[in-house]
């Protein structure tokens, strides 16, 4: 697992594809706060999503790279208290 360490708030997150995923809030434990700008859908809007740190392939120029595609991490975003987005 990468050090959270080196992930910076307002860090854009991508996919394995080059697909944008969010934009680092903060990290929190062991997962990453998503800015609430990047909740998609009316549902969603107004809280923040979260993803995984064991997501995260590397960190490198203010970006946080992950190990799949943007869809996936998506799919797999969760809500704060864990719970499954989608």
């Amino acid at each position: 697992m990468i050090n959270a360490s080196q992930i910076k708030e307002h860090s854009e997150i991508i996919g394995k594809d080059g697909k944008h995923v969010g934009t680092v809030d903060r990290v929190e434990g062991s997962r990453i706060k998503l800015t609430q700008a990047d909740s998609q859908g009316a549902a969603h809007a107004g809280h923040h999503h979260f993803i995984e740190l064991d997501l995260v392939e590397t960190v490198q120029d203010n970006r946080v790279h992950l190990s799949v595609v943007g869809q996936e991490a998506i799919n797999e975003e969760e809500e704060q208290s864990g719970k499954a987005v989608h």
